[in-house]
């Protein structure tokens, strides 16, 4: 079969369509100047390779040759792959938003006009035939097709008034002079807990996500009121109950590690199956952290099983880290995943067995499709009273039947894996994995993000500039938003777990890229493309989070540590100007800009700074005390006296006789403290004392809880 014009993709996404009967087209100047010539629409169908639902559309649909000969008649037809093109996604996502009125999602399905790329129909999911409420593809393809030959002029106003709202996303000029204060810090929290699930923690109702930045914000909440002499028990249980129930269920890969995409019932069980690296990276540091805040050996084993999945099955062997494992396998949905008791059975001893089967509730009925996903039915206390066994021996049994079960696992085909290797991504990791490395003592994690962040600047920032995907040896498209500010948080994560003043000459390199090319200067804050992008029908400034971090958050929050840090007033006008273009956004909707809100949080109560100069074993004392207890507003790095030349304010930072540190808040400096036992009484004062943890041990079952810390 001849193929198509995504052949020489550089996607695996669009490569999975490249034997399709559809005369699919990248997106790009070919196809755009086909459609202008020819008069016909286009039919933009963005996707990603692990989305289960893509597949679907694929198989019904664009495998059809019927219905390819219509899409090839009537349309140019072209293929995103939105992990590349996060800009086209963010665009056209808010243009489903606005004219079907409800949240888009994947796959995403547009009809443009030919001449200016603008949206007259979107949708996400269509049949082949009429079902739930969705006309069959074939059908809208027809219809799309008529409305366009015959109602051109209704479409053209539509398309009018559709622009205007799009530009009605960004704020107007002369927003920004408000006065800041704490109030969506604590209309956030207050959200949070209402939307809370007593009975099984999270947000909502299903499909159920993890939201790690609603998470990190209650526990930066706690944190701030345990500080202050208030703690608020309330916000911790929150965020530690959501995390247990998530550790423990289905949507944790309960033998190889690592977090699914979301959970399709309310009690964390089934998964949608797909593995994605942007939801592990900010997972793996909320269960370092909780790891820090309660001592429960759940969230270090969790934080453990994710880094180590991270580094087994998702980073390449030349240093950068791959986009997600598919949710299928053999055919089906959660294939590899999935097992039977006669599976299992022959494959553990029988104290194995039965440890495993109530454990897991392989006594139960089946939980997907006549199958089992692993997920926790019963405490290790419940095993202990059922089983007669101690909970020593309970333990040592579910991690020897587990170990069996995930080397026979192996042996299994593999769900697909996008090895695209994207810088935003990336970063999101390279934080993860430094924070669980600093953390857990673990230095395996510092040095696969060092071997991450190498592989960026090897193959991925050229001529001063990012690029934002990378695959078999071949990098690509200009880098967005995300890209600079993930990756200047990043760095500056790294920079906490050991000291490169190369790694701070990167981070600065960003920083003004960023400044000069993607700052607003009128209206402040940052656009998603920089200014010498692809002009599109929208250049979007994303405030809000959605299933990675808003930029403009990440920007604001990195900017302000590193012009501290520095001080560098540039970077701290440009975090206080994003933070002012978005206050409306904030004020509105606290809940949904909650990176935003750590940025505010940092304008209202400055983040302290720690620099701390020495050589040897005496500085890594003061290093391992700075970084000892949850003070998630402190920034610590230990500088070698053997540095020299280095940049702005830190220049003025020497090294005494011994170990010093510097100790400022925001732009007030404290005097240089040269006595460890003054620095430890210091660090006291900012960090949360050991009474406002009294978080009980949570083992599984239906909510059996243990107050002793392990």
């Amino acid at each position: 079969m001849p193929k198509n014009h995504l052949i020489n993709a550089s996607s695996p996404y669009l490569l999975q369509h490249a034997d399709n009967p559809v005369d699919w087209h990248q997106w790009g100047s070919e196809a755009l100047n086909l459609a202008r010539e020819s008069g016909k629409p286009i039919l933009l169908s963005i996707g990603y390779s692990a989305c289960h639902w893509c597949h679907v559309m694929a198989h019904e649909s664009f495998e059809d040759p019927e219905t390819a000969a219509l899409m090839n008649d009537l349309y140019v037809n072209i293929k995103v792959d939105r992990e590349e093109r996060p800009d086209l996604d963010k665009i056209y996502q808010s243009a489903h938003q606005l004219l079907a009125q409800r949240p888009g999602g994947w796959p995403l399905t547009l009809f443009l006009t030919p001449d200016d790329q603008t949206p007259f129909f979107a949708g996400t999911y269509f049949p082949p035939e009429p079902r739930h409420g969705l006309p069959a593809f074939r059908d809208l393809l027809q219809q799309m097709a008529v409305a366009w030959e015959e109602q051109q002029q209704e479409i053209r106003d539509q398309n009018r008034s559709l622009l205007t709202a799009l530009s009605q996303l960004n704020p107007s000029p002369g927003h920004g002079k408000q006065m800041l204060d704490s109030a969506p810090l604590e209309t956030a929290r207050q959200q949070l807990a209402r939307s809370f699930d007593e009975t099984y923690g999270g947000f909502g109702q299903a499909p159920r996500f993890p939201h790690p930045a609603s998470l990190n914000r209650l526990l930066r909440h706690w944190a701030a009121t345990a500080i202050g002499g208030q703690p608020d028990p309330r916000a911790l249980h929150v965020a530690e109950f959501t995390l247990s129930r998530m550790a423990l269920g289905g949507i944790n890969d309960q033998l190889g590690g690592g977090f699914y995409r979301y959970s399709v019932d309310d009690q964390w069980m089934i998964p949608h199956f797909e593995k994605m690296l942007y939801d592990n990276g900010p997972l793996l540091m909320l269960y370092s952290d909780l790891w820090q805040i309660t001592g429960q050996k759940l969230f270090r084993d969790t934080a453990a099983a994710t880094a180590s999945w991270v580094m087994r099955e998702m980073q390449a062997p030349t240093g950068g880290y791959y986009s997600s494992l598919d949710a299928d396998s053999e055919g089906a949905e959660g294939s590899f995943y999935l097992w039977t008791p006669e599976q299992i059975r022959p494959l553990l001893d029988d104290a194995e067995y039965r440890h495993l089967a109530h454990y897991y509730g392989l006594d139960h009925h089946p939980n997907f499709e006549g199958r089992w996903h692993l997920h926790n039915r019963a405490s290790v206390a419940e095993l202990n009273q059922a089983l007669d066994s101690s909970a020593e021996q309970a333990r040592a049994l579910l991690s020897s039947a587990r170990q069996k079960l995930f080397l026979a696992r192996e042996a299994r085909p593999r769900p697909g894996r996008d090895e695209k290797i994207l810088t935003a991504w990336n970063a999101l990791m390279i934080k993860g994995m430094s924070r669980a490395g600093r953390l857990l003592g673990d230095p395996r994690c510092i040095a696969s993000a060092e071997q991450a962040l190498e592989f960026i600047r090897q193959a991925l920032w050229r001529d001063g500039r990012l690029l934002a995907t990378h695959r078999d040896g071949h990098s690509h498209l200009a880098g967005y938003l995300d890209d600079y500010a993930y990756l200047i948080d990043a760095l500056l994560e790294l920079l906490q777990a050991r000291w490169q003043s190369a790694d701070l000459e990167f981070a600065q390199a960003l920083a003004e890229v960023l400044l000069e090319h993607f700052q607003d200067p009128e209206s402040g804050g940052f656009f998603f493309t920089a200014d010498d992008h692809e002009r599109l029908i929208h250049r979007p400034k994303p405030f809000g989070d959605d299933s990675t971090p808003a930029g403009n958050g990440v920007a604001a929050f990195a900017l302000a540590r590193l012009g501290h840090l520095l001080g560098e007033q540039r970077y701290l006008d440009a975090a206080d100007a994003a933070i002012r273009a978005a206050w409306e956004h904030i004020r509105q909707i606290p809940h949904a800009h909650c990176t935003l809100l750590e940025a505010l949080e940092e304008w209202i109560q400055p983040t302290e700074t720690i620099v701390m100069r020495g050589s040897g074993e005496a500085l890594e004392q003061w290093h391992r005390r700075a970084l000892q207890h949850y003070a998630p507003q402190r920034f610590s790095v230990a500088i070698p006296a053997s540095e020299t030349r280095l940049p702005g304010l830190l220049g003025a930072r020497a090294p005494g006789a011994g170990p010093c540190a510097y100790i400022c808040s925001g732009t007030r400096c404290e005097a240089p403290i040269e006595s460890f036992p003054l620095f430890d009484q210091r660090l006291t004062e900012s960090e949360v004392p050991s009474y406002a943890v009294k978080v009980p041990r949570f083992e599984g079952g239906s909510g059996s809880f243990r107050r002793e810390r392990e």
